[in-house]
């Protein structure tokens, strides 16, 4: 398949040929000695919360919060 670019330089992948969905990310890579580009799927980070839930690290180790508002600094 062929793919050219539009006037504001994008290239557009049918989506028969690669099935994404919004938020999808991808790795550009130029090889020089094939003159190609490589695109790859970066794999999704996961849910934060999840992750955050899987930290060994208790909660409770955090310094407390500042209850004051933050100063502006003269320069």
């Amino acid at each position: 398949m062929l793919l050219t670019l539009d006037s504001k330089r994008r290239l557009t992948v049918p989506a028969a040929l690669a099935p994404t969905k919004p938020g999808d990310h991808f790795r550009a890579e130029f090889n020089p000695e094939d003159d190609e580009l490589i695109f790859r799927r970066i794999a999704p980070v996961g849910d934060w919360l999840e992750i955050l839930k899987q930290c060994p690290v208790p909660m409770d180790d955090l310094p407390p919060r500042r209850r004051q508002l933050a100063r502006r600094r003269k320069l």
